[in-house]
């Protein structure tokens, strides 16, 4: 339970620090993503989640 509080509270301070340092960067991506296509979002995500994965597998192993 730990490593996943962890894990949360990392996620949550890589977060703060998009909105804080490149505001105007974010709400640029946001005005943009209802046009990438729904097949190349998926995608983006399965790979980030892949990435993820391995590193955890990597760094744990």
């Amino acid at each position: 339970m730990s490593d996943l509080l962890t894990g949360f509270a990392f996620f949550l301070i890589i977060e703060g620090l998009v909105y804080a340092l490149a505001p105007l960067v974010l709400v640029e991506l946001a005005k943009r993503l209802p046009y990438v296509p729904e097949h190349q979002l998926r995608l983006a995500g399965l790979t980030s989640v892949a990435v993820g994965v391995g590193l955890v597998w990597l760094l744990r192993g």
